[in-house]
């Protein structure tokens, strides 16, 4: 027994196969044992760990000494990191949704494409409010809005929803203040405004291709009807109270273009107190935190509401972001475990040694973790975790933007039965599972190999 650990603990193979027997152990409790992805990556970090010789005290800490601990660096190094975004990129989406902002966009992009553009202005609804509102969240905001649509033109069901669907989903995988790229960008030590930048130019054409493309093409040939049991709200209801599409535009703007205007000023700006300016406002939390406060007067305060009522948009809002909290710091320990043990190296080597570009491996894995267990957050840092060792020098800031791109790819590739948003799809666009598959699971699976392939594409010419 003895010499079987010290195998497994030294040699490559054995790294290799501890990894392997991790992840199987991983993917068991979530998809058969049904236990939440954070117990179920805390445990068996903890059963790696200690299997592959980290001592209970490097794990743990001591008595008087913890901070120092594993467990603690794992968590704390990639929440410090991302929890003020998420929190704050949460709020900013409340306030949009509950000002009516989404009403107010989708309004106005009809009028632009007219009523046979009106897929392609759902698709753009679902982009534009897709940066600051959470995929789930915005299908329940949006929702409504496609049943009118969808009666108003007489059509299938699917041809809205699939537009809508692909844009709010490719900004969910690709750009901040979205958990998965905002953690890979905290394990990779890549400024976000690169990750917006390369997130923009990789999911542009993804969209497209999926939502824009093939959702329209599926979505006249799969007849769906508006749920019966759905209320489809009076459109003239709130006439006269809704906000300008400049004020939407400006709250979901704003926090882009500082993040964007802090990572080149501190590239092209010469050094002095403008550069200082820009990377102070382009700052991700600073940004963010502009953006909600003026959000809360512009489209809050000077329309109306109370303090009060923006104290229950932002709590309301915030609940549901504690389990996202929660799974993205246990990816980033079990990451830490496998990189304590040497685990992710070997893999790192191994890769190497197969002559796979570090791309595709980014790819690769985080499509088979996405595949295996549905959770796009859960692929992306599990990913991330075992890259991170081959990742800490030689690459540019724009080449680990592209491998982020290349993750997140990976990470929402062929949604199926084991995805929860799967569900919340077939649920409220009144879809059977046959045709959630044919139209929803298509679409992601297009929109994932668009978006790796632009990655790729761009990476060869990146320096």
């Amino acid at each position: 027994m003895t010499e079987f650990l010290e195998w497994l603990r030294h040699d490559t193979a054995g790294l290799l196969l501890l990894a392997g027997a991790g992840i199987a152990l991983l993917l068991f409790l979530i998809i058969k044992v049904k236990l939440e992805p954070f117990i179920a990556l805390v445990g068996t970090g903890v059963i790696v760990a200690l299997v592959g010789g980290i001592s209970v005290e490097a794990l743990v800490g001591s008595a008087t000494k913890s901070s120092d601990a594993l467990i603690e660096k794992g968590f704390a190094g990639i929440l410090g990191h991302i929890t003020v975004i998420i929190g704050l990129g949460t709020v900013l989406g409340a306030i949009l949704e509950r000002s009516g902002g989404a009403e107010v966009l989708l309004g106005r992009l009809v009028k632009i494409f007219g009523e046979k553009g009106t897929p392609l202005a759902m698709g753009i609804t679902g982009f534009v409010l897709g940066i600051p509102v959470f995929f789930d969240i915005g299908i329940f905001v949006l929702a409504p809005l496609v049943y009118v649509a969808a009666i108003r033109g007489g059509k299938s069901l699917a041809l809205y929803a699939l537009p809508l669907l692909a844009g709010l989903s490719v900004t969910h995988a690709f750009l901040p203040p979205h958990p998965g790229p905002v953690a890979a960008a905290g394990l990779f030590g890549v400024d976000l405004g690169w990750i917006i930048l390369m997130g923009l130019i990789c999911g542009i054409p993804a969209w497209f291709a999926s939502g824009i493309l093939w959702g329209t093409w599926i979505g006249k040939r799969v007849m769906v009807s508006v749920p019966e049991d759905r209320i489809v709200p009076e459109a003239e209801e709130a006439k006269g109270h809704e906000p300008s599409i400049g004020l939407v535009l400006l709250a979901i703007g704003l926090p882009m273009i500082l993040i964007l205007g802090g990572t080149f000023g501190n590239i092209f700006a010469p050094a002095g107190t403008f550069r200082d300016v820009l990377q102070f406002f382009g700052n991700p939390a600073i940004a963010l935190t502009v953006a909600v406060l003026l959000a809360m007067w512009l489209l809050g305060i000077r329309r109306g509401m109370t303090s009060a009522e923006l104290s229950e948009i932002t709590g309301s809002s915030l609940r549901p972001v504690g389990m996202i909290l929660l799974v993205v710091g246990a990816g980033a320990f079990f990451g830490a475990v496998l990189s304590a043990t040497g685990v992710g190296q070997a893999v790192a080597d191994s890769l190497s040694q197969a002559g796979l570009p570090i791309i595709l491996s980014a790819f690769v894995i985080s499509a088979g973790m996405r595949i295996a267990q549905g959770s796009a957050t859960v692929a992306i840092v599990t990913t991330g975790g075992i890259l991170a060792p081959s990742l800490a020098s030689g690459y540019s800031q724009p080449q680990l933007a592209l491998i982020v791109v290349a993750i997140s790819s990976g990470s929402i590739i062929a949604s199926h039965v084991n995805d929860g948003g799967f569900w919340i799809i077939s649920k409220y666009f009144n879809m059977s599972v046959k045709d959630t598959l044919k139209t929803w699971t298509v679409l992601e699976t297009v929109l994932s190999i668009v978006g790796f392939g632009m990655a790729a594409l761009l990476y060869a010419f990146v320096r």
